[in-house]
C-alpha cells in the first residue's frame, strides 16, 4: 500500500489545529507542521501528533512555504490542509479506500472542497483541488498569495470532499486585510502582477469594499485574456456584484451577460439575470431564465459550483413571478418542489403559511 505525507503551514491556529488533525490522522503516514511563527499552543497542539514540527520564518510568501513543507515529505503521497478545513467520517472512510488503490501511475488526485453550507449542513458551494500529489514529482506551489498547486499527468478526481470550517480566532488577527496587505507591498516593490494576480487582488479589493478599484482589476484581467475560464466568469460575476452594491442594474446585468462570451451560461448567472427582469416587473422573462438555470449541467465539475442556483432557488423565484402572472397552480408547483429541497428557509416556510390559507381545489 502507498503511503501518504500530510504536509500543512499554520499560524496560531490553537483552537482549531486539533480538530483537523484529528480528522486525518488515522490515513497519514507522516504529518509534517510547518508553523510561521505561532504565538500561542498551536506547536505544542502540534507535536502531541508529529515530532516533524519545524519552524520557518515567514516572508509573505505562501507558496514559499508550502515548497518548504512538501520538501520535508518522505512518503508516496503527499497530501495538505489548511488548519479551518477537516475531512468529515464518510470523506475519510472515501481516503482509507482510495489509498488503496493509489499507485505509481497516478500522479495526482483532486477533491471536492466544500466551503458554504444551508441551515441543514449541506454544502452549497464546492469546486475542486488537486489535494494528493506524487511527491517523486517534486510538483511544486506559485503565487505569494492564493497560492496555487501546478501539477500534471495522470489527474485523477475521486468523490471525496474537504470541508472548510470558517471560524473567527479570540485572540486579535489581523488576517481579514493579511492578503490584501501582501498584494500592496508587492506593487510598492514594483512586481508585475499575473493575471491570477489581478483576479485575486480584485478580489480582495472587493471584499473590503473598495469598490471602484475592484471593478478596474477585474477589467485589466479580463483584457488579458489570458486567465482560466472559471475565473474570468467568476470575475464577471464579482463585477456585477460590484455594480450591485453601487446600484446601477443596467450595468451589473451587463456584467452577467459578459460571462456568455467565455462559455455557456452557468444556473448562477441565470439566476442572477433572472433576478434582474423580476425586480422590475418583468415576470414572463424572469421566469425564462429561471426556466434555463434548471436545464444547465456543466460538462465537468471542475469549476465553482453553487448548488442551490440549480435546484431550489429557480423554483423559489418563480413561485413569486407565476403568481404575478396569475399562474397560481404553477406557483404552488414551484412552491412544493422548494420545500422539498430547502424546507427551513425562512421565505419557504412563509410561502407555506400564505398557500395553507388558500384552497387547495384551485392549487390542484
Amino acid at each position: 500500500m502507498k503511503t501518504i505525507s500530510l504536509c500543512m503551514i499554520v499560524k496560531d491556529e490553537e483552537e482549531i489545529l486539533e480538530q483537523c488533525l484529528r480528522s486525518v490522522e488515522s490515513v497519514c503516514d507522516e504529518i509534517i507542521i510547518l508553523d510561521t511563527g505561532s504565538k500561542d499552543n498551536t506547536k505544542a497542539i502540534a507535536s502531541s501528533y508529529t515530532s516533524k514540527v519545524y519552524d520557518f520564518e515567514w516572508i509573505e510568501d505562501f507558496s514559499a512555504a508550502r515548497n518548504k513543507a512538501f520538501s520535508y515529505a518522505t512518503k508516496d503521497f503527499i497530501m495538505w490542509l489548511d488548519a479551518d478545513d477537516i475531512l468529515l467520517p464518510e470523506d475519510m472512510e472515501k481516503l482509507k479506500e482510495l489509498k488503496k488503490e493509489l499507485h505509481d501511475g497516478i500522479d495526482a488526485v483532486s477533491m471536492y472542497y466544500h466551503t458554504a453550507f444551508d441551515e441543514q449542513g449541506n454544502p452549497t458551494f464546492k469546486y475542486r483541488r488537486n489535494r494528493l500529489v506524487k511527491r517523486s514529482n517534486q510538483f511544486k506551489w506559485f503565487g505569494v498569495v492564493h497560492e496555487y498547486l501546478q501539477v500534471g499527468g495522470n489527474i485523477i478526481p475521486s468523490q471525496i470532499a474537504v470541508t472548510h470550517r470558517k471560524y473567527e480566532k479570540n485572540n486579535t488577527s489581523n488576517k481579514g486585510d493579511r492578503n490584501l496587505k501582501i498584494y500592496e507591498r508587492q506593487l510598492e516593490k514594483g512586481k508585475a502582477f499575473t493575471p491570477r494576480d489581478m483576479f485575486y487582488y480584485a478580489n480582495e479589493l472587493k471584499d473590503h469594499g473598495r469598490i471602484d478599484e475592484a471593478i478596474t482589476y477585474y477589467q485589466r484581467f479580463l483584457n488579458t485574456k489570458q486567465g482560466w475560464v472559471e475565473d474570468e466568469i467568476r470575475a464577471c460575476i464579482y463585477m456585477a456584484d460590484c455594480f450591485k452594491a453601487k446600484q446601477e442594474s443596467d450595468k451589473e446585468l451587463e456584467a452577467l451577460l459578459q460571462t456568455l462570451k467565455f462559455d455557456l451560461p452557468r444556473p448562477e448567472v441565470s439566476c442572477r439575470v433572472g433576478d434582474h427582469f423580476k425586480e422590475n416587473g418583468l415576470f414572463k422573462k424572469a421566469n425564462i431564465w429561471y426556466a434555463l438555470a434548471l436545464t444547465l449541467e456543466p460538462e465537468n465539475d471542475s469549476g465553482f459550483t453553487n448548488t442551490a442556483f440549480s435546484t431550489w432557488y429557480p423554483h423559489l423565484q418563480m413561485c413569486y413571478c407565476n403568481w404575478q402572472l396569475g399562474n397560481k397552480k404553477d406557483a404552488y408547483h414551484n412552491h412544493v418542489i422548494t420545500k422539498k429541497y430547502n424546507p427551513t428557509n425562512s421565505q419557504v416556510l412563509h410561502n407555506e403559511k400564505f398557500f395553507q390559507r388558500l384552497d387547495k381545489e384551485e392549487l390542484k
